[in-house]
């Protein structure tokens, strides 16, 4: 994920002192100038990795949509079942939110995409089904289908919210104002429809693909502490030193349960 653009904001200040019968002016010496906005290196530390889980995946439970004809339509094949657990080939783990959580300067700030990260209700699921934001960024949620949704978001450093889309077309967007690992979305009228969001201050976090890769870049040099967070398998942690442009490695494990 590419680094944003933080900014060092500077300014001046005017100081007026009255007095009776004799009104002057005193400025106070001109601050510096503000300095130039700094962007962390287009080509800053990358960490990579894979994440597998060892043992048997435990099996994922069939969705039952008989009672929305619109959204079991759209599976022609395949029946629908939860994503409670994605694996890939030779036990690769999907949907795991990987994030630097500690070594990223306080001081640093990042700039939030103008671009909407979009959550799509379609066939009476979320998609994605775990997905990345950054304060202040839009969350633009769809709806695809035909049907009632009621978007839940079940948060605790930021403020929840309840959003009803009774047809197709509809779009709603909602930004978050703190980080948070994880935000849970649920949906009222459908039990089965659940997604996760990490909420980030900056953009250094990714998630796992069907392979379990997962690639975070444009890190700024120094020791950071990334975490992998799963619904199921929990956390993992792992501390990592980036120089300079170069690439490290750290790959996780988790124990299937």
């Amino acid at each position: 994920m590419t680094a944003r653009l933080f900014t060092v904001v500077g300014g001046m200040f005017l100081l007026t002192v009255c007095s009776k019968g004799d009104q002057s002016t005193v400025r106070a010496a001109p601050a510096p100038a503000a300095q130039p906005a700094v962007t962390p290196s287009e080509a800053g530390g990358t960490i990579t990795g894979k994440i597998k889980f060892t043992g048997t995946a435990p099996r994922n439970r069939p969705i039952d949509m008989s009672e929305e004809a619109a959204c079991k339509a759209k599976y022609k094949t395949n029946p629908p079942v939860e994503e409670t657990v994605v694996a890939g080939p030779a036990n690769a783990l999907a949907n795991v939110f990987v994030y630097i959580r500690e070594g990223v300067p306080a001081s640093a700030k990042y700039q939030a995409p103008a671009t909407s990260v979009v959550l799509d209700q379609n066939g009476c699921r979320y998609h994605p089904h775990v997905l990345g934001i950054m304060v202040g960024q839009g969350l633009e949620i769809v709806n695809s289908d035909p049907v009632l949704h009621n978007i839940k978001a079940i948060a605790k450093k930021n403020r929840p919210f309840n959003v009803s889309q009774p047809s197709a077309g509809m779009k709603t967007v909602r930004t978050f104002s703190a980080p948070e690992v994880m935000v849970s979305l649920q949906c009222n009228v459908h039990g089965w429809m659940n997604a996760y969001l990490g909420v980030r201050p900056d953009p250094f976090y990714a998630v796992s693909g069907p392979d379990g890769s997962f690639k975070i870049t444009g890190l700024p040099p120094g020791t950071y502490t990334i975490e992998a967070w799963h619904e199921k398998f929990g956390t993992q942690t792992a501390t990592v030193t980036v120089a300079g442009t170069e690439s490290k490695t750290a790959n996780f494990t988790f124990a299937a349960r």
